[in-house]
C-alpha cells in the first residue's frame, strides 16, 4: 500500500468519511459503518470466497453419479529395413457410467452437503465477529470523542479559574500557594488531554481499518435493548438453537456419520457400464496412416467386489467412526462453550448496566456539590484546594459515566454475538444480505448434470450402509437442524 493510500484511509483528517459512502446525511450512523464493513471487509469476503470453493466439493461429489469420457488418439510409423516401413494410426472414444457404487458416492454426496453447511455457520460466525469488532470501533471512538471534550472543558475551566486565581492573588485575596496549585491541576488536565487526542486517534485508526473509512461526527448507537432476552434462560435458550459454532459442530458430526457409510461402502460391490468405439488404420510404405480403417464398437456391464484388502478397509471404518465419536462428543464441548459465552456476557451486561447507574447518580451528586463549593468559596467558607478538588472528582465521574456507557453497549452487543443471533439485518433492517445459498444453487445445476443422475443416485441409495444415528451427548438436538447424516440434510 503507498503512502498516499495510508494517508486516506488512515489520516486523522474526515474528509473521506465525509463522501466515501453514500447516503450519509448529518452524523454517520453505526448503520451505515455496518453496512459498509459488511460489503468491503477483507477478513468476511475472504471467507465468502472459502465458502464459494467449499460448495465445489459438493458439486465434485456429485460427479460420482455422472458418465466420463475419453478421447485416445495415435499416429505413429515404424521404421523397418528387412519388411519396409508401417504407418499406423488409431481413435478411440471410451465412456463409462456408474450404476451403484454400494452408497459410497451417496455417502460422499451426503457429507459434501453436511460440509457446505457446516461452512455456512462458520461464514456467520464471521460476519457475527465483524459484527461485533464495528460496534467495537463505533463506541470507542464516540467515548474517546466524548472523553476528548470533558478533557478539553476541564482544560478551559481550569484556565479561567487560574485567571480568577491570579487576579485575586493580585488584590491580596489569595496566596500564591492557591495560584500554585491551580497551575498544577492545569498542567495535569492539559496532559490528560493530550492523552485523550492521542486514544482518539488510535480509535480513528482501528475503526478506518475495520470498517474501510474514516469515521466523521457519529450519531448516537441505536439501542439493543429490545433484543436482549429478560432472562439468561431465555438467553441459553436462543444460544443452544442459533449459535453458529453450535450448529457448525451439529453439521461436522452429520458429515462424519456420513464418511462412515462411505468406509463401509468399499465392502459393497460396485456396476458400471462401460462402452469404447474406435477405429484403427494404417498402410505400408510411404502410405497414409488413415487408410483402410476397421471400427470395432464394445459396450460391457462391470461388475467390481472387494474380496481382500489386508484388514485396510475395516482400519478405514473403524478410524472413520473415532472421528464420528470425538465430533458426536465435541457437541457437548462446543455447547458447554457456547453456555459459558453467554453466561459470561450476560454477567458482564448485568454488572455494566448497575454501574451506569451508579456513575449516573455520582455524576448528578458530585454536579450539585461542585456548584454549591464554588459558592462557598466565593464567601470565604471554602479554600481554593477545595474547589479543585471537587472540579477533579466531577470529571472523574464524567469519565466514569463515559465509560460505563460505553461497556453497557458492548457488553449488550456481546450477549447477542454469543446467542448467534446478532447479524447485519439488526443493525441495517433493510441492508443487502450476501447470500450463500446464491452461489451454491448456481454451481450446482450447473455444466455437467445429466438428466438420469437422479435415478442414479436412488439405485446408489438402496440398500447402502445406513448412517448411524446417535443423539448428540448431553445435548438436546438443534432446532430445525437435519437429523445427523440424514439425506435429507440438503444444502439448501
Amino acid at each position: 500500500m503507498s503512502a498516499g493510500s495510508r494517508a486516506r484511509i488512515l489520516a486523522a483528517t474526515v474528509g473521506l468519511s465525509l463522501v466515501g459512502f453514500a447516503g450519509f446525511a448529518g452524523a454517520e450512523t453505526l448503520a451505515d459503518a455496518v453496512a459498509l464493513a459488511y460489503q468491503t471487509n477483507p477478513t468476511v469476503q475472504a471467507q465468502r470466497a472459502t465458502q464459494r470453493a467449499l460448495d465445489e466439493n459438493y458439486v465434485q461429489a456429485r460427479t460420482g453419479f455422472r458418465p466420463s469420457a475419453s478421447v485416445t488418439a495415435t499416429v505413429g510409423r515404424q521404421l523397418s529395413g528387412s519388411i519396409g516401413d508401417n504407418n499406423s494410426s488409431s481413435v478411440t472414444l471410451n465412456v463409462n457410467q456408474p450404476l451403484y457404487t454400494g452408497g459410497r458416492v451417496a455417502s460422499q454426496v451426503t457429507a459434501a452437503e453436511s460440509d457446505v453447511m457446516a461452512g455456512r455457520e462458520n461464514l456467520r460466525r464471521v460476519e457475527i465477529g465483524l459484527l461485533q469488532d464495528v460496534i467495537q470501533a463505533y463506541v470507542d471512538v464516540r467515548r474517546d470523542q466524548q472523553r476528548l471534550a470533558i478533557s478539553q472543558e476541564n482544560v478551559a475551566v481550569l484556565q479561567r479559574q487560574l485567571a480568577e486565581s491570579k487576579a485575586r492573588f493580585d488584590v491580596g485575596e489569595l496566596t500564591r500557594t492557591d495560584v500554585a496549585q491551580t497551575e498544577a491541576r492545569l498542567a495535569a488536565a492539559q496532559a490528560q488531554l493530550a492523552s485523550s487526542q492521542a486514544q482518539l486517534a488510535i480509535s480513528r485508526s482501528s475503526y478506518a481499518a475495520i470498517v474501510g473509512q474514516n469515521p466523521a461526527d457519529l450519531a448516537p448507537e441505536p439501542p439493543l435493548s429490545r433484543l436482549i432476552p429478560p432472562t439468561v434462560d431465555q438467553a441459553f435458550d436462543t444460544a443452544e438453537r442459533d449459535s453458529p459454532l453450535m450448529r457448525q459442530q451439529d453439521y461436522a458430526e452429520q458429515s462424519s456419520a456420513a464418511r462412515v457409510a462411505e468406509a463401509k461402502a468399499q465392502t459393497r460391490p460396485e456396476v458400471a457400464l462401460r462402452g469404447s468405439f474406435g477405429g484403427s488404420g494404417g498402410s505400408s510404405g510411404a502410405g497414409s496412416p488413415f487408410a483402410d480403417y476397421s471400427h470395432n464398437l464394445q459396450a460391457s456391464a462391470v461388475i467390481t467386489m472387494p474380496i481382500f484388502t489386508g484388514g485396510l478397509t475395516q482400519s478405514q471404518i473403524r478410524q472413520a467412526a473415532e472421528r464420528n465419536n470425538a465430533d458426536r462428543i465435541g457437541i457437548e464441548g462446543v455447547r458447554r462453550q457456547v453456555l459459558l459465552q453467554v453466561s459470561q456476557a450476560w454477567n458482564q451486561l448485568l454488572g455494566s448496566r448497575a454501574n451506569l447507574l451508579s456513575n449516573e447518580e455520582q455524576v448528578r451528586a458530585a454536579g450539585v456539590a461542585y456548584e454549591g463549593i464554588k459558592q462557598e468559596a466565593q464567601v470565604g467558607l471554602r479554600t481554593t484546594l477545595d474547589v479543585l478538588n471537587q472540579e477533579q472528582e466531577l470529571r472523574n465521574a464524567e469519565l466514569a459515566l463515559v465509560n460505563a456507557r460505553h461497556d453497557e453497549y458492548v457488553a449488550g452487543a456481546s450477549v447477542l454475538a454469543a446467542m448467534g443471533v446478532l447479524d447485519v439485518r439488526t443493525i441495517v433492517p433493510d441492508a443487502p444480505v450476501y447470500d450463500p445459498k446464491a452461489n451454491f444453487d448456481k454451481v450446482r445445476h450447473g455444466f455437467g448434470w445429466t438428466p438420469w443422475e437422479p435415478a442414479v443416485e436412488a439405485l446408489d441409495r438402496v440398500a447402502a450402509p445406513a448412517v448411524i444415528q446417535r443423539p448428540p451427548v448431553g445435548v438436546t438436538p438443534v432446532a430445525g437442524a437435519p437429523a445427523s447424516g440424514a439425506a435429507s440434510a440438503k444444502a439448501q
